[in-house]
Parts: structure tokens; C-alpha cells; sequence
């Protein structure tokens, strides 16, 4: 509850940040199931399941940019990570293959 004399007004917001804060929640929250999954899948070596699950973090990323969850940062910091990961498993199933 918001400290503020007033009554009505305060009530009001503290109703509308305490929804904005489970809406925040559960995207964040998705975000983070989403790269934890891609992360295990590169680990696993599972290229296709890593593949899929990189367009949907790259996706859910940039969703959580347009709608002012997270920063631009971020999403591109997320992004690129992603991909270096995905790339550090495509270079280690090639080094396997040709040996």
C-alpha cells in the first residue's frame, strides 16, 4: 500500500502496479524457462531442439522489449549470448564429425 494521504487515488494505483507486476513476472519468467531450455539443449547437443528453442527466446525477447519489461540492452545482451552458445555447438559437432 502506497503511503500517500489521499486514499482513492492511491488505492487505485497500488491495484494497477500490483497487476503490471504479474504480468511483468510471468513474461520475465518466461524469458528466463525459454533460455534456460535453449541452454540445456546446446549442452545436450540437441541441434533442431536448440535451434527451435533459440527462435523462441529471440522471440520472447524481443516481445518483453516492445511491451517496456526489459531494456533493448538487455534483449540484445540475451540475444547474443544465445547465439554464441548455439555457434560453440555447431563448432563442436563439426570438430567431432571430422575426427
Amino acid at each position: 500500500m502506497a503511503n500517500i494521504k489521499g486514499g482513492r487515488a492511491a488505492r487505485k494505483r497500488d491495484r494497477q502496479n500490483a497487476k503490471a507486476n504479474k504480468r511483468n513476472s510471468t513474461v520475465k519468467a518466461k524469458l528466463h524457462d525459454s533460455h534456460k531450455k535453449l541452454f540445456k539443449a546446446a549442452d545436450a547437443g540437441e541441434k533442431e531442439t536448440a535451434e527451435k528453442k533459440f527462435k523462441e527466446l529471440v522471440s520472447g525477447a524481443d516481445k518483453a522489449v516492445k511491451k517496456g519489461i526489459i531494456k533493448k540492452n538487455k534483449a540484445n545482451r540475451i540475444k547474443s549470448r544465445a547465439q554464441l552458445k548455439l555457434n560453440k555447438m555447431a563448432k563442436a559437432a563439426a570438430e567431432t564429425k571430422q575426427a
